[in-house]
């Protein structure tokens, strides 16, 4: 924990990813400052709260999108995937080797330490700031609470209890810090929560140069989130109805369009990372060439299994199958008429687990930034959108055994947009017909291994505890069942993942060892690393 302190960076710094509909963001970043001389002022206190919102990506895909990939590597939504180079930071959480050393979460860790950090510093300075707009304060200083819960929730899903700092702290003070139990953290991103949302202005409310802000129905729909996880399903449903009532989301007409860079800040979305095309500053993002085809300018990291497409092929879902995988000599990609039978689009097996990549990542030829291979592109990255609070509404219906409210969101809004026939089961059913929607809806959006960690099977475990390990059906789908010419033939990543996966174990990920070691031992490994 010293290092997450002697790290913080006190200076005010401006978002270094920002919307192309969006002032709020847009200038670059400016020197240091002294905190005690700053918050003097209304413009001072913005520019800090915006220098916040940094941290919810960072500058490039090393900080946090590689992580995020990483988390979907975990689930039977995606392999590693590039086999050309070493995945060796990967593959330990990946492929579940139990290595407590595994360093793919150390940069992950800091830097949401610092973005909570970042948040800190507004919450404690901003309320003394001599700022004459009462309303515009207290919005301030809820952004920056519903960011530290943000923050929190992310790492708390990955980790568990936490080590909670909420206030601006020098080493000393923190020396012996040891980790919050799970109910505390969670209690203590509740509170942030709760506290930000009266004053959170509702989407409709932010003026045009705010687009971007965290809005009332965001910080809903992530406490909503946080209650699903820890199975309050009566406060949960409260909020999630309070955010379709409120009439200011809905589902944009064609699934197609949900993750194009023409519909960045959409109807459907409730938060996203902001990014910015900019020759001269990295304000846009990089993951979409890091999960790209070698063959086309990418990294190929994170790429689709062939037992996801067989679950689009199973359902029925040509729609949201064409607009989630590419796969190998394609002669159609969506949405870019480049490629056609003359020109098909590359991913070689030799260097692809799978020989497919993700459809909703891709930039077409003719929306890329110059250069290509940099922070740079302006498609935002969609955290939560409207279809997630839809399907988790209907989810928690089920549970509640209001099962007609919960047909409703998943045949009426979710599944009539894709034109899939409505599902009538009731009960358990339901519950498995809701699982499998989140799965197609949400692929490769890093929210599987979060719903699978979190649902409980009838046989009493958790859901991925029957997706891996030695008798898991997606280790037995790879390993004996599978026909796909692909990943078969291509084995310098083993097809095996997950066998190694133990539900005492793997329900969490280890804390990064250098915390520990840097802790002295105050902060406790997760059990059985």
């Amino acid at each position: 924990m010293k290092k997450i302190i002697i790290n913080i960076w006190m200076v005010v710094i401006l978002l270094g990813s920002v919307s192309s509909c969006s002032d709020f963001l847009e200038q670059p970043v400016l020197g240091k400052e002294n905190l005690d001389t700053y918050f003097q002022s209304e413009e001072e206190c913005l520019k800090q709260i915006t220098g916040c919102y940094q941290s919810i990506f960072w500058d490039d895909w090393w900080q946090i999108a590689k992580f995020t990939l990483t988390c979907d590597m975990c689930t039977d939504d995606m392999w590693m995937g590039n086999t050309t180079q070493d995945a060796s930071e990967h593959y330990d959480f990946a492929h579940y080797s139990g290595n407590p050393q595994a360093e793919v979460a150390q940069n992950y860790w800091q830097y949401r330490y610092k973005g909570i950090l970042r948040s800190n510093v507004c919450i404690e300075r901003i309320p003394d700031a001599p700022i004459g707009d009462e309303k515009l304060k207290e919005r301030m200083i809820a952004e920056a609470k519903f960011l530290r819960a943000f923050h929190y929730f992310d790492l708390t899903k990955n980790f568990g209890g936490l080590p909670l700092i909420l206030k601006m702290t020098m080493p000393s003070e923190i020396e012996g810090t040891q980790r919050a139990s799970l109910e505390d953290t969670y209690k203590q991103i509740e509170q942030d929560l709760l506290e930000a949302i009266p004053h959170l202005p509702l989407r409709s409310e932010y003026a045009a140069t705010d687009v971007g802000r965290v809005t009332k129905g965001a910080a809903q729909g992530y406490l909503a989130k946080v209650y699903l996880f820890q199975e309050k399903y009566t406060e949960a449903e409260s909020l999630l109805q309070d955010i379709i009532d409120s009439r200011e989301y809905d589902l944009l007409d064609n699934f197609g369009d949900v993750w194009a860079i023409a519909h960045n800040n959409s109807k459907e979305s409730l938060f996203e990372v902001q990014h910015k095309f900019d020759e001269t500053y990295n304000l846009g993002g990089r993951i979409s060439v890091v999960c790209g085809s070698r063959n086309d300018s990418g990294w190929s990291w994170g790429l689709p299994t062939s037992n996801l497409e067989k679950a689009f092929t199973d359902a029925g879902d040509s729609e949201r199958l064409r607009w989630t995988i590419i796969k190998h000599n394609a002669t159609e990609v969506p949405g870019d008429d480049t490629w056609n039978e003359e020109n098909p689009y590359i991913i070689k097996p030799d260097e692809h687990k799978s020989a497919r990549v993700t459809r909703k990542l891709y930039i077409p030829m003719n929306e890329r930034s110059t250069p290509y291979d940099a922070p740079k592109s302006p498609l935002n990255y969609r955290l939560l959108r409207y279809a997630d609070v839809l399907l988790m509404y209907a989810e928690v219906k089920n549970v509640l055994g209001k099962d007609t409210e919960a047909r409703w969101a998943l045949n009426e809004k979710i599944r009539n947009r894709i034109g899939l026939p409505a599902v009538e089961a009731s009960g358990s059913a339901l519950r498995d017909a809701i699982r499998l929607e989140r799965r197609l809806e949400l692929a490769l959006e890093n929210q599987r291994l979060y719903d699978i960690r979190r649902w409980t099977d009838d046989n009493g475990k958790k859901h991925i505890a029957n997706l891996m390990g030695s008798n898991g059906s997606f280790v037995r789908y790879n390993t004996i069942e599978s026909t796909d010419e692909y990943e078969r033939e291509n084995q310098k990543e083993r097809s095996d993942k997950g066998i190694n996966f133990r539900e005492d174990r793997d329900l969490v990920f280890p804390i990064p060892y250098s915390e520990i070691n840097m802790s002295e031992g105050s902060i406790s490994q997760n059990p059985n690393y």
